[in-house]
Order: structure tokens, then sequence, then C-alpha cells
């Protein structure tokens, strides 16, 4: 297919270069010209401008930081679309954010997908990612061939919004199991016992999770290197629970970790990978012993 890509940061250039390696003809945008180069070396060709992303494509993706960006990438390629053009956001947005955008674009003659992912940025990379996809099944159909590209598990969660609700799900389990793996990391290490050695022994019975597994890892080798950054968990809870209020909706363990991510934003750890929740909550314990 051709398709056009916006959004080449931590996670959107492994995207697009493995939509590249997949055979599909790729046109990129990017607000900062850096981001570029590694695309191009692989193949894919540069847009003059936004607008012109979106002309003569089959599809156009988004991989950008929250809903306004999206809305207004949207916008401004809808001002250029071509009969039959598949707009898909694989961003993370409020699931209501996600509707109105399928609305307005509906309303031009675009079909429109939010299809958000979950894998960080090692799925990113191997072609991984879990994929999950609202809107018409029409659409979805058009658009399986680049999410094959993209990632391995690929599921049509239901109608527009559907993705965005799906993703808010996978962080509140991910939000409160990072938080889980790290308060029992803190626990031991406040009791003298080798974080380590827990991690081995919990893996081999039922608290036994992907998130102990990796995460836990990343926090014995206290490797706080971003693969998915503090802030942007701290922003999708804060989606999570902006759209329960909306619903009344009680989230009691969600809004704990979202209050401890915000933590981890106020101690300047935004920018370190979400493990970094071990850091604020060892503060609370009087520091790392």
């Amino acid at each position: 297919m051709k398709i056009g890509f916006v959004g080449l940061g931590i996670m959107g250039r492994p995207m697009a270069l493995n939509l590249l390696r997949a055979g599909h003809e790729l046109t990129v945008w990017a607000r900062r010209p850096a981001a570029l180069p590694p695309l191009l070396e692989a193949g894919a060709r540069a847009a003059h401008d936004l607008a012109a992303l979106a002309q003569g494509q089959d599809m156009v993706i988004s991989m950008v930081a929250d809903a306004p960006d999206v809305a207004a990438v949207m916008q401004t390629m809808a001002s250029a679309a071509e009969p039959g053009l598949v707009a898909v956001d694989m961003s993370t947005i409020a699931p209501a954010a996600a509707r109105e955008i399928h609305g307005d674009l509906q309303a031009k003659g675009i079909d429109f997908i939010d299809a958000p992912v979950s894998g960080g940025e090692p799925g990113a990379i191997a072609g991984s990612l879990s994929i999950m996809a609202g809107g018409s099944a029409q659409a979805f159909a058009h658009a399986l061939p680049a999410f094959a590209a993209m990632g391995q598990s690929i599921v049509h969660v239901g109608g527009p919004g559907a993705g965005q609700v799906a993703k808010a799900a996978n962080q509140v389990v991910t939000g409160m199991g990072v938080v889980a793996v790290a308060e029992a990391f803190n626990f031991a290490q406040q009791n003298g016992v080798d974080p380590a050695r827990v991690r081995e022994a919990l893996l081999g019975g039922f608290a036994f999770s992907k998130i102990l597994e990796n995460h836990g890892q990343r926090m014995i080798a206290r490797n706080f290197t971003p693969g998915f950054k503090s802030w942007m968990h701290a922003k999708d809870l804060h989606i999570v629970m902006q759209t329960a209020h909306e619903l009344q909706v009680g989230l009691p363990g969600a809004a704990v970790a979202e209050q401890l991510f915000a933590a981890a934003l106020a101690q300047g750890l935004g920018e370190a990978d979400s493990v970094a929740v071990l850091q604020v909550l060892e503060q609370l314990s009087g520091g790392r012993p």
C-alpha cells in the first residue's frame, strides 16, 4: 500500500521502518527534520508539508503525543485527502476524543480507525506490538496489511473509540502492575533481602507476569533509560481517570497508580522509563537501603 506516516518518535520510527521492510511505499513527515534521515535512508520519501502527506495515499497513520495533536494532524491531512483514504491513529488518546475525530472525518468522507498499541519500544522494533483497533470492519480490513507489518496481536475490538477503551484498560493493568512490582521490590529492599532473588522466586509461581519478567529486570538493573517514559504513563492514566469520572466508574487502584506516576513527574523523572516509579517508592520509605 501507499502509506503516509507522521510521528517519528521512540515508537513511530521503528513502526515506520517495519512498514518499509514489509514492502509498503512510505511517505513521511516530521516537525523535526532530524527525525527523517533513518527513514529516507531506508527508502521512504519525505512530504514537503503535512497536507501533502495525504495526497495519493491509500492510508495515513499518525503516532503523536495527545488528542489535540491527533485532531490537528487529521484536520490538516483531511484538507488534501482523496476519496477512499483511511486514516489511522495509533497514539493513545481518550475514547471520547477518538469518537469525535471519527465523526469529523466521516463527515468529510474519510474512514477513521483508532488503533493504539502496547509493547513499548522493544515491540515497535520487533514488529510484535499488540494493536487494538476501533472503527468499521471495512476500514479495519483495509488497514490489516499495515497492522500485520507492525504487530502480532491484532484485534478489532469494536466501533469508533473501542480501541482506545482497550488501551485504557491495558494501561490500568500495566500501570498497577509496574507499581505492584516496584512495591514488592522496595519491600524486599527495606527488609534487607536481594530483590533479584525475590524476583527469581516470584517468577516461578502465580505472581509471574510479563511485567515482573521485563519491567522487573529493568528495576533490578536500575535501567531507567526510557522505553516508555513516565510522563507518557502518567498521561495515559490521566485519560483513564478522566474517562472513569465521566462514566462515574470507580477505579481506586488506577487512581493510586496515577498519583504515583504524577509524583514521579514532580520529582523530575518524567523522561525516565516508567519503572522509575520504584524511585518514588524508595523515597517514600526514606531512601534506598
